[in-house]
């Protein structure tokens, strides 16, 4: 017979299933996870191209928790969003005010034909 040796679970290593999300997500978390020195590997794969969830996989060097090191992950994607928000928001409203005729519905386009 043939036994196999199971790894013992490591906190420092895991799988993370994130449900109803694609591509765009598994890639922004694990290009956020990998800037992290204390993680040694992450990836992310999708399932199935039918199925709406992605497995993120994370190991960390021993240090900081796989949860933890994910934790940070996504706060980190949390204030990268809020501060594209409100650089754009803030662009907006310069814009406005250089231009207070161009956002108004029916304003004759600026580009020229």
């Amino acid at each position: 017979a043939l036994l196999r040796r199971r790894r013992m679970a490591s906190v420092y290593e895991k799988t993370f299933t994130l449900k109803d999300e694609d591509h765009t997500m598994g890639n922004t978390v694990r290009y956020m996870l990998n800037k992290n020195p204390q993680v040694s590997l992450a990836g992310y794969s999708v399932p199935h191209p039918m199925e709406t969830s992605v497995n993120v996989r994370v190991q960390t060097t021993g240090t900081v928790t796989a949860t933890a090191a994910m934790r940070d992950a996504l706060l980190d994607i949390i204030s990268v969003c809020d501060h594209v928000h409100d650089t754009f928001g803030d662009a907006v409203e310069e814009f406005k005010a250089k231009n207070p005729k161009a956002m108004e519905v029916g304003a004759p386009s600026s580009k020229k034909k």
